[in-house]
């Protein structure tokens, strides 16, 4: 292709000018770029969850100022071809600064929450960061080698990050599970919200008022939109502040004026005045079956969104029928008044937008080339789905209510590797929404998906077990799994697996195994002398995983009588002498679970020196730690085990 040069030296006057406004041209998109990483290299304040990724981030982008700043000293030619290239740079750069942005001041708990959608932005990020570095033209712009070197450097990096990272810090993905689930009776368990909150960094007032700022400001965007995990989040928030002694004085409203409202010291909105799902004060206040009040526009969008059940009970809801409820409809008018406050206005522009309705239709077609007769569509179109379900919780609604999740199903039993695989991660992708749980698990996945564990690729076993884990948070889908025989095959890959399918296999053991049939199950299939060799190889990091299932398994009397046959209290004792802390706690814990249940294993664990560690744990241990060890002494004392 023929280019069009401006040559510098010997030029008419026209090309003179020519040269003078293509290197303007090239030194205002430079100057934007480094300012783009300028600002990006500002940011401190990375949520933990995100925080080692955002570095690495910032470090690969960094990489780029000797290029900027060899290509704003050029006094040479330029062609189109090179201004184009540094043009393009500019859409990833963008992108990576509004992700970036994100992970600092977003809500801790939100990026928690959604930590496999925000890697996702990382990943698409470096792909079109990949892509637009490599077209560069060095040569052309004079590039030295030692900065060619440290970009293409940086190409390789991004190469290896777009591979998939490991699964998320399994005890924070545990404690998240308890404290969302409604089933679970440990979601306010004080010692699992402190852990929780000094995991998310939420344990000061400090932290608590910008992550207040932080959730008020997601709420806003998200106009009520997704409002069962939108309420999880505040929900938890209003615990963090109880066990941190804050007075919940600040209210998630974005509609009332936030100024006319701290002018008066009492002009907090009364809690019933707000909506539950949106946290707004409610302007057409409904009831629905259950009793419960909500602002008619979000209760609507909910129950338009195939919900049957009560955002605020999680009971079924009886008719789908809604009540004005004109006495506090009254009662907030009578406030609004007397306090000088306007109700807020309703935005009347609830039509989606353009690129909305081209994503729908998108979707649609998707789901209309599952069922094609030809290959490569069909293997095309359920690998888009996988890639659009792992973006964002909208689009996970979006697919399911458009019948996406009934012919993903039906292709969990095709015979293509890479069609099962992609099938899987898709499902996968979309269960992480509550109300998808249940419809995937009522189509009939879960044997499929089993199935595809036992005799799959090595990444679609892994994925399998992920999606069992994230389906199992459901009791109804715990028992049906165990029923199903799935625990054998996790247990197969807990001990064969990678060390990505052990953690997959690791994450969904646990959870299965809160269900009492399911231990015994667990139990039979040979998990104990597997989570035995987790602890003995401390090279795979996994010795808190294993405990946790552990104590789970202590609960039951197969279990202990497993450990026991398997002088498994000399390790135990070991790891409370040699371990981190949170290895310490976790071992006290089992111990204890034993200890509680049979006086054997006290005394062997006396015979093995455990008594002294125990009293240091009580000085110095975690806060957990500390209180399971005074337990276990209090006990050993009762049975006049120590003195």
């Amino acid at each position: 292709m023929e280019r069009q040069m401006v040559v510098m030296e010997g030029a008419t006057g026209e090309n003179q000018n020519g040269v003078s406004s293509s290197l303007n041209e090239c030194d205002r998109v430079v100057n934007e770029l480094m300012q783009v990483i300028d600002t990006i290299g500002s940011y401190g304040g990375f949520r933990k969850t995100q925080r080692k990724e955002c570095l690495n981030m910032v470090r690969r982008l960094k990489l780029l100022v000797p290029l900027l700043e060899e290509i704003r000293e050029l006094d040479g030619q330029v062609s189109s071809e090179a201004l184009n290239c540094l043009a393009n740079l500019k859409k990833p750069l963008l992108a990576a600064k509004k992700l970036l942005k994100d992970c600092n001041y977003g809500s801790k708990i939100y990026l928690a929450a959604e930590s496999e959608a925000v890697m996702s932005r990382f990943h698409a990020v470096y792909d079109k960061l990949y892509e637009a570095l490599d077209d560069v033209p060095y040569d052309e712009l004079g590039i030295s080698d030692e900065v060619k070197e440290q970009v293409e450097l940086m190409r390789m990096q991004l190469k290896r990050a777009k591979g998939r990272t490991d699964t998320q810090d399994m005890e924070l993905a545990m404690d998240m599970m308890v404290v969302f689930s409604k089933e679970d009776d440990r979601n306010a368990d004080s010692a699992i919200l402190e852990r929780l909150a000094k995991k998310l960094e939420l344990h000061t007032i400090a932290d608590l008022k910008a992550e207040t700022l932080a959730v008020r400001k997601l709420v806003k965007e998200r106009g009520g939109h997704k409002a069962d995990s939108i309420s999880q989040i505040t929900d938890l928030l209003g615990k963090f502040k109880q066990i941190a002694g804050v007075e919940d004085t600040l209210v998630l409203d974005g509609s009332v004026s936030a100024r006319k409202l701290q002018r008066c010291q009492t002009m907090l909105v009364p809690h019933e005045f707000l909506c539950p799902v949106t946290l707004e004060i409610m302007t057409d206040p409904v009831i629905v079956a259950t009793g419960q009040t909500y602002e008619r526009e979000s209760i609507q969008r909910w129950l338009n969104s195939n919900h049957k059940t009560c955002p605020k009970t999680g009971q079924i809801l009886d008719h789908l029928s809604l009540a004005p409820n004109y006495a506090l409809r009254n009662l907030i008018v009578q406030w609004c008044e007397k306090n000088n406050v306007e109700l807020p206005k309703k935005d009347t522009n609830t039509g989606s937008d353009a690129s909305s309705a081209a994503l729908i239709e998108e979707i649609c077609s998707l789901i209309q080339n599952l069922s094609s007769s030809q290959l490569n569509i069909k293997r095309d179109s359920v690998m888009k789905i996988r890639m659009l379900s792992k973006e964002n919780p909208d689009n996970r609604i979006l697919i399911a209510n458009n019948g996406g999740i009934r012919p993903l199903v039906q292709l969990l039993s095709y015979p293509d590797s890479k069609i099962q695989e992609h099938t899987v991660t898709a499902l996968l992708n979309l269960s992480l929404d509550e109300t998808n749980k249940r419809h995937i698990a009522r189509e009939g996945a879960i044997p499929a998906i089993i199935e595809i564990l036992q005799n799959g690729t090595n990444e679609a076993r892994e994925n399998s077990a992920a999606a069992l884990f994230s389906l199992s948070m459901l009791d109804e889908n715990r028992v049906m799994v165990g029923n199903l025989n799935g625990i054998p095959p996790l247990v197969n890959l807990l001990r064969y697996g990678s060390i990505r399918g052990k953690k997959d296999a690791a994450t969904a053991l646990f959870n299965l195994s809160i269900n009492q049939a399911n231990k015994s199950r667990a139990i039979k299939a040979g998990i104990i002398p597997s989570l035995l060799k987790l602890l003995e190889d401390k090279a795979l990091g996994m010795v808190d995983e294993a405990l946790s299932i552990l104590q789970l398994l202590a609960s039951h009397p197969e279990g202990r009588n497993e450990i026991g046959r398997l002088s498994f209290i000399e390790t135990l004792v070991e790891i409370i002498k040699n371990g981190t802390p949170k290895n310490k706690e976790c071992a006290t814990s089992v111990l204890l679970e034993l200890g509680l249940n049979n006086s054997y294993f006290i005394l062997a664990a006396l015979q093995y020196g455990v008594y002294e560690h125990l009293v240091e744990i009580t000085r110095c241990g975690t806060n957990r730690g500390q209180r399971k060890a005074n337990s276990l002494l209090q006990h050993m004392s009762k049975r006049e085990h120590i003195p």
